[in-house]
């Protein structure tokens, strides 16, 4: 959108009642100046209410208008006012927020036009990767915690094996067995379709060794997606989210996803764990001064492409029911369309960066997308289609919650650095943080597949055993002669030991008290 060389005169009429709209009284996001008339007014400031900012939002616009760059000003200033971010860091370029950014003539230059006072300056970040997977600490979660209903959706599971997967997370539960990562589960499905456990879930409906084929081989395509690391110990706490530092600023926490484009799967099994981890564990606090968290997923059209209805629905589902626990989740993204319709529905903060035309179909989007702004006295085709990078038309809930007028804005630009950091400065904050000692390094602790193994193995020694005692007395006889008496067989030193007394007692304590689970099947952790 071009915008005059000549000072802008003073503002009346629609512009001066657009202003208006955005004079908030309380703590507020500074995004930019107003445009109108082919002018940039730097007097008349678009701004966010602090408050808002738990009603989720969408930032989106074309390849290469400033979407990514939009994410980095809202998350600067939300950390500079004590708010924790988290950004889910698709491209690998949002790692430079931890840096102060470089001066230059573009950047003084933008920040007059805006009425900025620009300084270059960096903020407080964690950097993190999904079970180990590319640089940062290692986010991981048990199989036990991530609950049988988040992980049939992901799984793909019709009902009758969604039920099927409940049965097994119960009778490991009552049996002492830990699912920590997917070789337990698979261990446990596998036992309870063996000729010995087969008799295990037979009062209760039982396990087909058909539903058991499904659910192990989906667990196989699970793993070819990179879910293998995911699931294991130490086990993220998601608390670690809220942090803030010693300063008082809100930590940026950068999920660094460039080496999983290609695993979307991967992504949105983390993103529903994450999301109904905090639900369950945040108390309701409805609408505070200024958010607990607020998350960007950039790049979300990779997050929705080929996600499952139910996905779909327990997305929609979550960012709906998450802003009372003073969550918000902001998603950036193409086209307003990449989002569904009724996740789009809940978001009351809106940042539209430029739109193409090109082809009927980019020109039936350009009209839907105009047709969701609220009435405007703007020629929103005209201007969507004529911003320049770093310009967006926005609408945002004012401190009411009402829609504030729509504002065609010239955005402000970055202080900290606007690209990725190199990859020594990155590895460096990685192992200088202090979560990475707690988290780095993966723990194999006894589960259930070990247990299980190991009364596999002890009951085939016991078999044998029983075999060997057999054929002695059976040689005794034909010699005629007296047998001494036999040594305590390898199942009776067994059952006789110290280890097998614990293990008895363990899974006694646990028998039938299963793990409590939430709406949305995850385990709730004592914290």
């Amino acid at each position: 959108m071009s915008v005059s060389e000549e000072p802008p005169a003073a503002l009346g009429g629609p512009a001066a009642e657009i202003a208006a709209g955005y004079a908030f009284e309380g703590a507020a996001l500074d995004l930019g100046a107003l445009l109108w008339d082919g002018a940039c007014h730097p007097d008349a400031q678009i701004r966010i209410p602090l408050p808002v900012l738990n009603r989720h939002g969408l930032v989106a616009g074309a390849t290469g208008t400033g979407k990514t760059k939009t994410l980095q000003l809202i998350a600067e200033q939300l950390s500079a006012n004590g708010v924790p971010v988290f950004l889910a860091d698709i491209k690998g370029d949002v790692s430079g927020v931890s840096a102060p950014g470089e001066d230059g003539e573009k950047v003084r230059e933008r920040a007059a036009q805006v009425g900025q006072e620009w300084r270059a300056t960096g903020f407080p970040c964690e950097f993190y990767g999904l079970g180990g997977t590319g640089p940062g600490i290692p986010v991981r979660a048990t199989v036990t915690s991530f609950g049988p209903v988040l992980l049939s959706k992901v799984l793909q599971l019709n009902q009758t094996q969604e039920q099927s997967l409940g049965l097994i997370f119960h009778y490991a539960d009552s049996k002492g067995l830990e699912l920590v990562d997917l070789k337990d589960l698979r261990a446990v499905v596998a036992f309870l379709v063996s000729d010995t456990g087969k008799a295990e879930l037979k009062g209760i409906g039982g396990l087909s060794t058909v539903t058991a084929g499904v659910i192990l081989r989906s667990i196989t395509a699970f793993e070819q997606q990179g879910a293998g690391g995911f699931f294991g110990e130490p086990e993220f706490d998601t608390s670690e989210f809220l942090r803030t530092a010693a300063d008082g600023r809100g930590i940026v926490s950068v999920l660094e996803l460039p080496s999983v484009q290609d695993k979307p799967q991967l992504f949105s099994t983390f993103l529903m764990w994450m999301l109904a981890d905090l639900f369950n564990d945040l108390p309701e606090v409805g609408d505070l001064e200024k958010p607990k968290l607020v998350f960007f997923f950039d790049e979300a059209h990779l997050l929705f492409k080929g996600a499952s209805k139910a996905f779909l629905e327990s997305i929609t589902q979550t960012v709906r029911l998450i802003r009372s626990k003073g969550i918000g989740v902001f998603f950036v993204t193409q086209t307003p369309k990449d989002v569904p319709s009724d996740a789009l529905a809940q978001l009351g903060n809106r940042v539209q960066h430029a739109l193409r035309a090109f082809t009927p179909d980019d020109a039936k989007a350009l009209k839907a997308t105009v047709r969701t702004f609220p009435n405007s006295p703007y020629d929103l085709e005209e201007v969507l289609t004529g911003l320049g990078t770093g310009e967006a038309v926005i609408t945002v809930l004012s401190e009411k919650g009402a829609p504030t007028p729509v504002a065609a804005t010239r955005l402000r630009a970055p202080e900290s650095l606007m690209g990725p950091v190199d990859a020594a400065a990155l590895d460096a904050a990685v192992k200088g943080s202090p979560l990475y000692g707690r988290y780095a390094e993966a723990v194999d602790r006894e589960s259930a597949y070990e247990k299980l193994t190991a009364e596999q193995q002890a009951a085939e020694a016991a078999a044998l055993e029983a075999a060997a005692a057999k054929e002695a007395e059976k040689e005794r006889k034909q010699g005629g002669g007296r047998a001494p008496k036999p040594e305590p067989s390898l199942a009776e030193q067994v059952v006789g030991s110290g280890i097998f007394t614990s293990l008895a007692r363990s899974i006694g304590s646990q028998l039938g008290r299963e793990i409590s689970r939430s709406v949305f099947g995850t385990a709730r952790r004592r914290r």
